[in-house]
């Protein structure tokens, strides 16, 4: 079963706290179980990262970005947002990679409305003074692999939005840049597995984590230097 996971990277002062808040990727199609801490993208950026980072997850199957799941209740991931951000500030990263469950037809979203739904959620955090002493928290608005070849299960839950999963990329960078968030296409870095066309594999996973530790890094060094 696809999971939508929501993932709190807290930093030590230096730990730098990072809410990690993204969608089903934790996922091993192979065994439909859960990848290894170390394996999933977060604990790659953990390890990337390194000791002045502390990497805390939080995972729930199904995860929207602003909408109650008919099939699995209680997975609106703006309505647990802000709760969160209170719960393990100080943050100085919320990284928010949400919006392939929206994808499902029965949601009947569009890509626009999924993008738009995560322009609440960077409001939200911005609003939330989550950061240390009161700042505001840096986000990072990743868009989720588009679709490959849906197999099995997968075709029931998105049959019929792979061309919106490749619409996804360009509506989220658009948000990004509005509202002041760095920004991430997971397209480029890496493709959904054969296997079933939606989760990545342990190599995907590795990928994304060495991608969004990138991010991360290279914009604390420019904040370090300016300081």
């Amino acid at each position: 079963m696809f999971g939508g996971v929501q993932c709190l990277l807290r930093c030590q002062h230096e730990t730098r706290p990072v809410l990690w808040r993204f969608d089903h990727l934790g996922f091993n199609p192979a065994d439909q179980t859960r990848f290894a801490f170390e394996v999933r993208w977060p604990g790659v950026v953990q390890t990337t990262l390194g000791a002045d980072y502390r990497v805390v997850e939080e995972g729930l199957s199904g995860r929207t970005v602003a909408t109650e799941s008919w099939v699995l209740p209680n997975r609106d991931g703006r309505a647990m947002l802000v709760p969160l951000l209170e719960t393990h500030a100080p943050l100085d990263w919320v990284v928010l990679m949400l919006g392939t469950n929206d994808l499902g037809p029965s949601y009947k979203l569009t890509a626009q409305q999924i993008s738009f739904g995560c322009a609440t959620l960077i409001w939200a955090v911005q609003k939330s003074f989550a950061g240390p002493a009161g700042s505001v928290p840096r986000v990072l608005l990743v868009a989720p692999p588009s679709f490959g070849a849906l197999k099995g299960m997968m075709t029931l839950f998105f049959g019929g939005s792979e061309e919106a999963s490749k619409q996804l990329a360009r509506q989220y960078a658009i948000v990004a840049d509005t509202n002041g968030a760095k920004y991430l296409d997971a397209s480029r870095v890496v493709h959904a597995c054969d296997i079933d066309g939606v989760h990545l594999d342990a190599d995907g996973q590795r990928k994304l984590g060495i991608a969004i530790t990138e991010i991360i890094a290279s914009t604390d060094r420019e904040v370090a230097t300016r300081a």
